[in-house]
């Protein structure tokens, strides 16, 4: 055997054996056929898989840089589902723990990685096609839900990226806000228009059948599948068969108070004697001009850590610092449950149980709300109310048994953050991975080389 058979064999065998090992770790062995492709490739070379290129003559540089890109994309989209991906923090939810601008390292391997829904889609989108803002996925294959062995699972107060449980249905004409809140919006101003000309109120359920149709003829509504929902990154604060309680901003698991991380922040109230505070000392202690709103002359609405809190205080001219809170019982109808028999705030919930693969909660028409999109939707089956009777696919059901693990996350930026509060479980379907650590992080208030906020690169994310 010539030196040159010798090598392609072992370039064979290294190849055949990873790609073994990677079926095995898939699950489905229908793909050991492609063993057969590997040896065309390599040994036998009866077919040109490369049919873009000529095999045994010079090709064009433009041909070579089209072979190249071609093996990018292709490298780089395995990478992206098998072990990891980049994700951007576009929004201020989890300040001051993770920036915006932030280019995080997200790992699929933590928790494992899933199988696409949707394999077919256009390279390195999310959703939204960059030109046409199209949809970048077909629905032509659509596979269910499959999560490789990871190397860990899911634990209290991991960072976690995932995807967005509200954003199935989209308003493409107002997408920073969920579908779901949109409705419920609009029930509640019909509700209201009603009552001021003094007519009899009706159902909860009335309101919110017109509110669909109102926004459903007024807008453009399309649906994304679980992976082409938008990406979020939270803190995971419950994990599956916790009980949470959130009592004047301290969140309790199990009964026990959380602790406090130290770059979690709240909405201050800051009163000066009548002057204004230095924009300079904002800076240096890392407040965004968009995030100072003055109320007054002599009052600030600030997000703040509880050391920068204490910093501010100290300053000559200000006379009050405290944070913000809800009253206990103030009902705020954006919030999950949206059920004023619980009357629960963001500062202000609970107790909530979190739902475990395997149990079983009784039902009736006064819990249902908790569980009902967990039913209906995430779950798949027909879920409907009748009186006080609830059927689960034309069944009559006082109890369910979940088919999935559930997940309740906040941002560390807690009166600035959209998470479970308002929208409820994250279903273990939607978990994409865990940020690693910053690998690049762009000031967008800044100019120059300062845009580049070099300390916070290689961060390891806590």
């Amino acid at each position: 055997m010539n030196k040159f058979l010798k090598k392609k064999y072992i370039w064979f065998a290294i190849v055949a054996l990873i790609y073994i090992l990677v079926v095995v770790w898939i699950g489905n062995y229908w793909l050991l056929l492609g063993l057969a492709i590997i040896y065309d490739m390599y040994i036998s070379g009866k077919v040109n898989w490369t049919f873009w290129k000529k095999r045994n003559a010079k090709n064009s540089s433009f041909v070579e840089w089209m072979d190249a890109l071609i093996f990018a994309v292709i490298a780089v989209s395995l990478i992206n589902i098998f072990l990891f991906q980049n994700y951007r923090i576009p929004t201020g939810s989890m300040e001051k723990s993770l920036l915006i601008g932030d280019h995080l390292f997200v790992s699929k391997l933590a928790y494992g990685p899933r199988m696409p829904n949707t394999p077919i889609a256009f390279p390195f989108t999310q959703h939204t096609m960059p030109l046409t803002k199209g949809k970048s996925w077909s629905d032509l294959i659509h596979w269910p839900y499959k999560r490789l062995a990871g190397l860990g699972r899911v634990r209290n107060n991991d960072a976690i990226v995932f995807n967005f449980p509200a954003g199935d249905t989209v308003v493409v004409e107002e997408q920073i806000t969920s579908y779901y809140e949109i409705v419920r919006r609009t029930a509640r101003e019909m509700a209201e228009r009603e009552s001021y000309g003094n007519q009899i109120p009706k159902p909860a359920s009335y309101y919110m059948k017109a509110a669909r149709k109102e926004v459903r003829d007024r807008y453009t509504i399309i649906y994304r599948p679980v992976d082409r929902r938008d990406n979020y990154v939270k803190r995971c604060i419950g994990i599956p068969g916790d009980s949470l309680v959130i009592k004047e901003g301290s969140v309790y698991i199990n009964n026990k108070l959380v602790p406090e991380n130290k770059t979690q922040q709240l909405n201050y109230v800051v009163a000066t004697n009548g002057t204004t505070i230095n924009p300079k000392v904002f800076g240096r202690l890392g407040i965004y001009k968009s995030d100072q709103t003055m109320v007054s002359g002599s009052a600030y609405i600030l997000p703040l850590t509880k050391s920068n809190a204490e910093a501010i205080s100290k300053f000559a001219n200000v006379r009050e610092v405290a944070p913000l809170f809800s009253k206990p019982g103030e009902f705020a109808p954006q919030i999950f449950p949206y059920s004023r028999i619980y009357g629960w705030n963001e500062d202000n919930f609970g107790p909530l149980w979190i739902p475990m693969k395997g149990s079983t909660a009784k039902l009736d028409t006064s819990n249902l709300c908790f569980y009902d999109r967990i039913i209906d939707v995430y779950e798949d089956n027909d879920l409907r109310v009748e009186g006080k009777t609830i059927y689960i696919n034309n069944k009559v059901a006082d109890t369910y048994t979940f088919k999935m693990n559930y997940y309740f996350m906040m941002g560390d930026n807690r009166h600035n953050s959209a998470d479970s509060r308002y929208w409820g479980f994250v279903p273990q379907d939607h978990i994409v991975g865990k940020p690693k650590f910053i690998w690049l992080s762009i000031d967008k208030e800044s100019s120059g080389l300062k845009k580049i906020r070099f300390n916070r690169i290689a961060k390891r994310i806590k």
